[in-house]
């Protein structure tokens, strides 16, 4: 395989790339799309791309490790390639590159089998038919905590003004305070900021911009009178729409702002065209309760190095230990 900077690509290249994302519904999700790789490479953060017969990997190279795109906000990973075709990842190794480490590549992927370490579910929701189909679908704790969110928002509206909700915003003021609550709920629970790198703020800055119906950031507000309430932002590509950074004002937590935002959105899917929300990789209570059915992603490394493999088995091992503990202890 070959390597080549994103922006040397040429037309052919990337029309074989559109060519297989709307070809193989494997990679449906909207970061397999070409502007997903374009929108990470304009925000600063260089992307090279692993070219072969009928395939593509976009990558980030860290020292001598490969990474896939947007890593590690890419919730979605693996080969662009062709509906049963196959692939073998230890092409993408050479030139210096060592390994090619991967935490949610989608499951089945081509020639990974050997180099796969763990998985977990990824949860979604279909939304074809709107509120009432997913309803049909959706668990009884799924349609419960949906009829909560009605009798909230009317809560809230009585409480604090008319409540709003704006599917496609594009407010740029509304963005920024996405990202702010954000940073304060990582701040509050102890996780890393991942807006703490200038990048990723212009990534979904850029994308916000991006107005093409095939593929674009995706930002929806829900407000009480002033108020925000809750909010999104994440990515779209034809019928699907990922769940990437959702947010509320905790002044708000008893009113459980976060289900009034998604039952509105799930409302909103016909209009908006979409038919499916993955909600991305994790056990949250939430996640659990809302969705109608989970896909696998997996974890691990392209590797030839036995010892870089066991270290890896090992993290990964530590990480499911500590989080089965939180678990248990409600933490």
């Amino acid at each position: 395989m070959r390597m080549v900077a994103f922006d040397r690509l040429g037309t052919a290249e990337l029309d074989a790339w559109h060519a297989l994302h709307a070809g193989n519904p494997a990679l449906d999700s909207p970061y397999f799309h070409p502007g997903f790789a374009a929108a990470v490479h304009a925000s600063g953060r260089e992307v090279r791309v692993a070219v072969g017969d009928g395939v593509l990997v976009p990558h980030h190279r860290e020292g001598r490790t490969l990474r896939p795109v947007g890593w590690p906000g890419a919730d979605f990973q693996g080969p662009v390639l062709a509906a049963g075709a196959a692939f073998r990842p230890l092409d993408l190794l050479g030139g210096g590159a060592a390994a090619y480490a991967f935490d949610h590549l989608v499951d089945g992927a081509p020639g990974f089998e050997p180099w796969v370490i763990s998985r977990r579910p990824s949860p979604y929701l279909d939304v074809t038919g709107g509120l009432d189909g997913y309803l049909g679908r959706a668990s009884r704790s799924g349609r419960d905590n949906m009829a909560q969110a009605r009798r909230r928002a009317g809560k809230a509206a009585r409480e604090h003004g008319e409540v709003r909700f704006e599917a496609e915003s594009a407010d740029a003021d509304a963005l920024a305070r996405v990202i702010a609550l954000k940073r304060a709920q990582y701040a509050a629970t102890g996780a890393k900021d991942h807006f703490a790198e200038p990048d990723r703020v212009r990534l979904l800055e850029s994308l916000l911009r991006t107005r093409d119906r095939s593929f674009g950031g995706v930002l929806s507000t829900l407000h009480a009178g002033p108020r925000l309430l809750a909010a999104h932002f994440g990515l779209r590509a034809g019928g699907v729409l990922h769940w990437w950074f959702p947010v509320y004002d905790p002044e708000f937590a008893r009113l459980a702002p976060g289900w009034m935002l998604l039952r509105e959105l799930v409302s909103a899917a016909p209009a908006l065209g979409v038919t499916r929300i993955d909600l991305g990789r994790g056990e949250d209570e939430y996640k659990r309760r809302a969705k109608t059915g989970e896909t696998q992603v997996c974890q691990g490394v392209v590797t030839r190095n036995p010892v870089r493999r066991a270290a890896a088995s090992a993290e990964t091992r530590a990480r499911a230990f500590v989080r089965s503990v939180r678990s248990r202890t409600g933490q």
